[in-house]
């Protein structure tokens, strides 16, 4: 795999990860949801609403474009597996700018994701 193919591969797991982040945002700011016949309306207005709501699902659009583009360059059992270092990207990403705590034990398998990938792009 050449810089060029793994640029739109990261890019495409980037947009992918900051997605899930804006997303997450936009529900804290909803607070948890719980839908009933009564409230699915008003709460299905008040989500498509929020920025990050919006901003989250653009991402995910732009981000099958770029990831189709890769996927033409490289073989599926390649490109997959690379997914996983969204894992690494929303951990990082939901501890600093959500707040949320990142335990030793994933820390742990953050590490083990970050071997698979080396291995995985190594072969």
């Amino acid at each position: 795999m050449n810089l060029t193919t793994f640029g739109f591969i990261f890019v495409g797991i980037c947009l992918n990860a900051v997605a899930q982040l804006l997303l997450k945002a936009g529900t804290n700011a909803v607070g948890a949801i719980h839908l009933t016949a009564d409230n699915w309306f008003p709460i299905g207005i008040k989500l498509a609403t929020q920025l990050p709501i919006i901003g989250g699902l653009t991402c995910y659009v732009i981000s099958v474009g770029v990831w189709i583009i890769g996927l033409s360059r490289v073989d599926v059992t390649i490109a997959y597996p690379l997914l996983s270092l969204g894992y690494i990207i929303n951990a990082v990403g939901a501890w600093y700018f959500l707040g949320e705590a990142v335990s030793a034990q994933r820390l742990l398998a953050i590490g083990v994701i970050i071997v698979g990938v080396i291995l995985l792009t190594r072969s």
